[in-house]
């Protein structure tokens, strides 16, 4: 069986209220029915890494487990962390479901991680820590807790792929936080070198993960139904608006869609960043 560590106090700083509208957004719907569906990226990021048996892994903003549990087949001693519980309870149980008793998960903020300096050899994220409001600070928190010659790798999405027009669609309904940097500023280039300026050596992969579904409909059903953001914002909106939204994302997909009438296939850019301390 898999070990889970009891939820820590709220860390309370000057994001706690923005902090606290993000928890409640993820924690609505259920992220877990959509986040399974991007395994993949997970598989690859722990691949760029380069993955040891021996390797001690900290999986940030970690979800329901997708980098987690690739990092477990590996045979790596893992500890998954996010700061919705029941993320974690889903990432627990699919631990235990594949029989891995190499991963502990608990409870953790990115930008207050409760370990100390130079703890891990490796340090993941996918579409995860890009979340997170304070990108300095979160990036500080994973350098801190990186060992010296250790590697950070993180998949997040580009401003310009699917992710990044697809949040910006959605900001036109629902408006972010004032005074938030956009998460899609860590699929970028430069952020992340400023973000991590001591870094040894910074590379980067372009991918693209594709969004596969029975048609544009399908999409927005789910992910009006589990995805928290896109959940969250129907929710803020009276009847007109749903609608109007929803028209807007339809076209979108439609005018991203490489299937055609058949189904739904939609490619979805992403940076892979391997950063090495």
């Amino acid at each position: 069986m898999t070990n889970v560590v009891s939820s820590s106090p709220e860390v309370t700083d000057r994001w706690s209220p923005i902090k606290n509208r993000q928890n409640a957004t993820w924690r609505s719907g259920n992220y877990a029915v959509i986040g399974a569906t991007l395994q993949i990226v997970g598989e690859l990021l722990n691949e760029a890494v380069d993955v040891r048996a021996t390797d001690t892994v900290l999986d940030v903003a970690a979800g329901s487990g997708n980098a987690t549990l690739a990092a477990a087949r590996r045979f790596a001693t893992v500890t998954s962390t996010d700061y919705v519980p029941a993320l974690l309870e889903r990432g627990r149980l699919r631990a235990d479901a594949e029989g891995f008793d190499n991963v502990t998960f608990e409870f953790a903020d990115a930008e207050a991680l409760p370990y100390p300096d130079a703890s891990f050899d490796v340090v993941l994220s996918t579409f995860g820590v890009m979340f997170a409001p304070d990108h300095e600070q979160t990036a500080r928190e994973l350098m801190r807790v990186c060992k010296p010659g250790g590697r950070i790798g993180l998949a997040n999405w580009t401003p310009a792929g699917f992710l990044g027009q697809l949040f910006r669609t959605v900001g036109a309904y629902v408006p972010p936080p004032p005074g938030v940097s956009s998460p899609v500023l860590w699929g970028t280039d430069a952020h992340v070198r400023e973000l991590f300026a001591g870094a040894t050596r910074i590379e980067h992969t372009v991918r693209t993960f594709q969004f596969r579904y029975r048609s544009p409909e399908h999409w927005v059903e789910m992910f009006r139904s589990y995805y928290g953001p896109v959940h969250k914002a129907f929710a803020a909106l009276d009847e007109e608006r749903q609608r109007s939204l929803e028209a807007d994302l339809i076209a979108l997909l439609g005018s991203l869609n490489r299937d055609g009438s058949r189904s739904l296939v939609v490619p979805g850019e992403y940076l892979e960043t391997v950063i090495t301390k």
